[in-house]
């Protein structure tokens, strides 16, 4: 056989070519490709605190690397984090104990391992739109079936697509994805809005994944865990991390909280994927549980002032946007084709955002104000200059 009429080396797995890659990052490397061209961008596509990690956080690292814990862990995390983790959530009011907690190298991480555990090809999961990017994505990996409820048409709240999300879901439903504070709308769910989900889960026999990354960020009220409603502890699995409200991105720690069956299955894919979560950052981790409310505090304070700002900039050319309680981001009514008003936003005003589409919600940009102010206001400004508003 001639070198021309070889067999293709490979052939891609039909599970990864179901998935799309992350707009999110889509947008950010454009961002940075610009940059690198010498052009001022301003980027308000990326989930990411522009806040640098708390002195004591880093210091609790620098402490551990010195101690030389720098080897492998426990596998489902070190005792302290877990024991910490716990005593976090049984504050929130979810009855849990270091048993029921996996750390995984992100909360990402936390999301796709439950996923893998809980979910078997053509198994149905429900998301609520418009929904994180990266569900869609896993739940494919899975091999899952979608079935997506919008809450756009009612301002992104829970409450009242309660009955749209009891046509959604059945018997056949092995998952439902609840994200609350919100990424991309930053809505903050009732609590007559999780009791609905509390019974239409029990109703069913649903497990339910509760990601509440953003629970700590949110202004004016509090969001309340899925998983301390009655009847949902042994149903829900709760994903959290440090990266948003402790400003650790980089430093990849997450976990989950969940029933002790659902922890052994996740388990298995995480010993098998990633071994266990970086020594140090852990250390790192219960530094940042006992001793950084007031970092937290200061940081959630200034995303409120940014937000208040970003809408008053809007209101000035406008446009009136329910003000999110809670999060980081605030979707902007856009043109129906959101694709191609985010690709003119970047290019042309060179102001980066996310379109909803990519959220499963047309007719939105995703504009993140974990940005200074002096970059919001330029943001508006840009694209007001250029008829984007």
């Amino acid at each position: 056989m001639s070198q021309d009429q070889s067999p293709q080396p490979y052939t891609p797995a039909q599970r990864v070519e179901r998935v799309a890659p992350s707009a999110t990052i889509a947008i950010g490397n454009r961002a940075t490709a610009l940059e690198a061209e010498g052009v001022d961008v301003l980027d308000l596509s990326v989930g990411e605190p522009d806040f640098d990690t708390p002195e004591n956080i880093k210091r609790a690292a620098e402490e551990s690397l010195a101690a030389g814990e720098t080897g492998y862990t426990q596998s489902r995390g070190i005792p302290e984090l877990r024991a910490a983790i716990a005593e976090r959530h049984r504050a929130d009011g979810i009855d849990c104990g270091p048993e029921n907690v996996l750390v995984t190298p992100g909360a990402k991480q936390a999301l796709f391992e439950v996923i893998q555990a809980l979910v078997d090809p053509d198994e149905e999961v429900v998301l609520l739109d418009p929904a994180w990017v990266s569900y869609e994505a896993m739940a494919k990996l899975a091999g899952a079936s979608l079935r997506r409820v919008d809450t756009a048409p009612y301002g992104f709240a829970l409450e009242p697509a309660l009955d749209d999300l009891a046509a959604a879901v059945s018997d056949e439903t092995e998952l439902l994805v609840v994200n609350a504070p919100g990424n991309p709308h930053g809505a903050v769910y009732s609590d007559a809005a999780l009791e609905g989900v509390r019974d239409l889960a029990r109703e069913h026999g649903i497990t339910v994944i509760a990601d509440e990354i953003y629970d700590q960020i949110t202004y004016g009220r509090e969001q309340t865990s899925l998983a301390a409603l009655s009847g949902m502890g042994d149903r829900t699995v709760t994903i959290n991390g440090f990266s948003k409200a402790y400003a650790m991105t980089g430093w990849r720690l997450g976990y989950l909280v969940a029933p002790e069956p659902i922890v052994e299955q996740a388990s298995t894919v995480h010993g098998h994927s990633v071994s266990c979560a970086t020594n140090f950052v852990q250390h790192a981790g219960v530094e940042a549980l006992r001793n950084t409310d007031a970092a937290v505090a200061e940081m959630v304070a200034a995303f409120e002032d940014r937000r208040d700002l970003l809408i008053e900039e809007l209101a000035d050319r406008g446009l009136e946007v329910p003000a999110p309680e809670g999060a980081f981001y605030l979707m902007l009514p856009v043109d129906d084709d959101d694709q191609r008003w985010c690709e003119t936003a970047i290019d042309r005003a060179h102001v980066a955002t996310v379109p909803g589409s990519a959220f499963g919600t047309d007719g939105y940009a995703r504009l993140s104000y974990a940005a200074g102010a002096d970059r919001l206001r330029e943001a508006v400004a840009r694209l007001d200059e250029h008829d984007l508003l």
